[in-house]
């Protein structure tokens, strides 16, 4: 994917989320949901972690994610570039602990640094020409000693989408309201994830739960 095309799908698929906004909660997680405690995995293993001290999160979306972050952290910076994701989130969370930054990620300026990033299902929708750009800001943001949390989908058999970019990862996506969007998905399995970011200098584990994976570690020295 080249750089002017990346930008283009980066604009649409954040045009995507706030349109999806409203009903995101409902159709992230529907009833019945075969991957739930796959979830809930994932969950136990970002507790195990404690985020602690100041936190910024990564395209937090609508909060669902920050709920697990309030007992461990002093400060939340959540981060994301949909303003309807981020009056949801304000909705839901109603929290002093949290503060809101409405940024694209790929041309935010951290204002300071982070004992823990944390970014949640936010990976995959990394466009592998900003991939490395990205890690080098996650780096960054962290302090002396900072931390960062991962989770995402990975590899699965019940994930099926309709692909318009194939090299890319840009898939067509549509909303309860019948229109149409694009987002990017990447998928990546829990041990090429490792080793492409050990490659890059970042002391990590990957793991996998399944359908998910999460990871944690910090910037080698």
């Amino acid at each position: 994917m080249g750089g002017r095309n990346a930008k283009r799908w980066v604009a649409e698929q954040i045009a995507y989320y706030d349109r999806r906004a409203e009903e995101y909660d409902e159709t992230s997680r529907p009833p019945g949901d075969p991957l739930e405690e796959q979830g809930i995995e994932m969950v136990a293993a970002l507790r195990a972690f404690e985020p602690r001290g100041r936190v910024l999160e990564i395209a937090s979306g609508t909060g669902s994610y920050t709920v697990e972050l309030i007992p461990f952290a002093d400060q939340i910076t959540a981060l994301d570039a949909s303003p309807e994701m981020l009056e949801q989130h304000r909705q839901k969370v109603r929290s002093d602990t949290v503060r809101y930054v409405q940024a694209d990620v790929f041309s935010w300026t951290p204002d300071g640094t982070y004992d823990v990033v944390f970014f949640s299902f936010w990976l995959s929708h990394v466009p592998p020409s900003h991939f490395q750009a990205f890690w080098d800001l996650v780096a960054r943001c962290l302090a002396p000693g900072g931390r960062v949390f991962f989770m995402d989908e990975g590899r699965h058999l019940y994930w099926q989408e309709e692909f318009v970019d194939p090299a890319g990862g840009v898939v067509r996506r549509r909303l309860l309201d019948g229109s149409e969007h694009h987002a990017i998905k990447v998928l990546w399995g829990a041990g090429d994830l490792e080793q492409k970011l050990r490659g890059m200098g970042w002391d990590v584990i990957v793991r996998s739960t399944g359908a998910f994976y999460w990871g944690q570690g910090h910037r080698a020295a």
